[in-house]
């Protein structure tokens, strides 16, 4: 935004403060709490898991299409399962280059290249949150299994840092806060209301300075401002209302075990579900110490970059299939909870062969949501079919009346409802 050169300083420094207050629902203090109970019976639900090493594809994607495909080896111990998600490949996000850098846009699937300055789009949580978060206390849950970046991004292109340890994550949920704690959020909350406040005023006066363009972005600009107060005004109402009950923590991750680490997260996700804390949640797995598998001696990254030695590809296979069976147990638990028929769940990686740093052909696994499943949707591997048109279905199928989403160029096409 270009604002006159001759306002004061004292202007600027207000309107940065307000800048920092559009951040605030991102601070621990300012995430929105639990709701009680749903707002509807069947409340729709994301959660979206990224590696960030990818999945070996020719260990993961069924050498047959369609409905009677034989079980790939990562699968075979899913098949229980099997009418619950749908192997897609064949797929990748247009126009996204740049090898691991390309984790940015796994949700967002925002046009990118290595070394781009350019700015990155909202991605498909925050979108999901922005529209209906506002019914639990936290709108989404952004974790990251040892790191705190994320492929989660505001629609301003600003990347929300993640909750990185299971532990962390399932007291902020599940553990009262102490009195002093809520006294602090309630005064971040006043604080955050003021600068508004502020905002509203000094605004008034700097719109009659501006041309067409800039008065544009600046209601652009008001209308984040006015979202961020109804959100603040959200926060209030559940400060002094207690968090749900749920027993003990779930296992704690062994650290020597990146997998493990993803289970542990995914224990504490099925409890946030099942206490409708939260509906959309993201969880990019990083962790690269795999050393307390059987049969694992190197790093899980140098794996990975396998260059397709015989020895590499054992040991990255016993990696990836624990990873997929995590992935299997969790569909499993919230099948038992009743509610996989009502929850998205997708996992993903911005590498499609990681060896090469190939963001083309993106492992993807797809389950729940009430769509018809049991099948291997195979696209062509040379001529990529568009990811984003999956992330299109999946926000109209929660109810988001939008005909785009990022490159889309329609819903996915052989994914229907049941």
């Amino acid at each position: 935004m270009h604002i006159a050169t001759h306002r004061t300083l004292s202007r600027r420094t207000v309107l940065k403060q307000a800048g920092v207050a559009l951040c605030l629902p991102l601070l621990d203090a300012m995430i929105p709490a639990f709701a009680a109970t749903p707002s509807r019976p069947n409340p729709r639900r994301f959660v979206g898991v990224s590696l960030a090493l990818g999945l070996h594809n020719p260990l993961l994607v069924p050498k047959d299409k369609g409905a009677n495909y034989t079980p790939s080896p990562y699968l075979k111990d899913i098949q229980d399962l099997r009418d619950d998600f749908t192997v897609i490949s064949g797929t990748s996000h247009p126009g996204v280059k740049g090898g691991h850098a390309a984790e940015a846009s796994i949700f967002s699937a925002c046009p990118m290249e290595r070394n781009s300055a350019r700015t990155n789009t909202i991605s498909i949580d925050q979108l999901m949150a922005k529209h209906l978060g506002h019914h639990t206390r936290f709108p989404s849950l952004v974790l990251n299994t040892s790191h705190s970046r994320s492929p989660s991004y505001t629609e301003n292109g600003a990347m929300i840092p993640a909750i990185n340890d299971a532990r962390d994550l399932f007291a902020r949920l599940f553990m009262e806060d102490t009195p002093s704690a809520k006294q602090r959020q309630a005064e971040i909350n006043r604080r955050g209301q003021s600068i508004l406040d502020i905002v509203r005023d000094e605004t008034k006066s700097l719109g009659r300075e501006l041309g067409d363009a800039d008065r544009e972005k600046m209601d652009e600009w008001l209308h984040s401002v006015r979202e961020l107060e109804t959100r603040l005004e959200a926060n209030e109402q559940w400060i002094s209302k207690p968090k749900p009950k749920v027993g003990g923590a779930p296992a704690a991750a062994d650290n020597n075990n990146a997998p493990d680490q993803m289970r542990a997260m995914l224990d504490v996700v099925a409890l946030a579900l099942r206490t409708d804390s939260s509906r959309f949640v993201t969880l990019h797995c990083t962790g690269n110490n795999v050393r307390a598998l059987d049969g694992v001696e190197e790093g899980y990254h140098s794996l990975s970059h396998h260059g397709k030695n015989p020895k590499k590809l054992e040991q990255l296979a016993i990696v990836e299939k624990t990873t997929v069976d995590n992935w299997g147990n969790f569909l499993r638990e919230l099948k038992r909870q009743g509610i996989l028929d009502d929850t998205m769940i997708l996992l993903t990686s911005n590498l499609g062969n990681a060896s090469s740093h190939d963001n083309r052909n993106m492992p993807v696994l797809f389950a729940g949501g009430g769509f018809r499943h049991g099948q291997h949707l195979a696209f062509s591997e040379t001529d990529n079919y568009p990811l984003p048109n999956l992330y299109l279905s999946m926000l109209q199928n929660i109810g988001l009346e939008t005909e785009r989403f990022a490159t889309s160029s329609g819903t996915m096409r052989g994914l229907n409802t049941a």
